[in-house]
């Protein structure tokens, strides 16, 4: 999921460039420049936002799945104790 978002925000980024740069008017050298530079921003911080992401949800994920295997031992756990007729 890092890698995910790393990619779609350096897109986004330098495709904002691109046309931030071609709508002032500046050269295709600096245009290049700031791309490179907004490139390498976005892809880190796309990188720590997948991560972080990522992480949130696997542990969402891990203490539903613990609290249901918990709960599916205490019921069987209160049926095995019932006397049976």
């Amino acid at each position: 999921m890092a890698r995910a978002y790393s990619g779609i925000l350096a897109a986004v980024a330098l495709s904002l460039a691109i046309t931030r740069g071609l709508v002032m008017g500046m050269m295709p050298n600096e245009i290049l420049t700031q791309c490179l530079w907004f490139f390498i921003l976005f892809a880190f911080v796309g990188y720590c936002i997948g991560f972080i992401a990522e992480r949130v949800v696997t542990e969402s994920l891990e203490t539903q799945f613990r609290d249901d295997v918990a709960a599916l031992h205490a019921k069987v756990n209160s049926r095995q104790s019932e006397p049976t007729e």
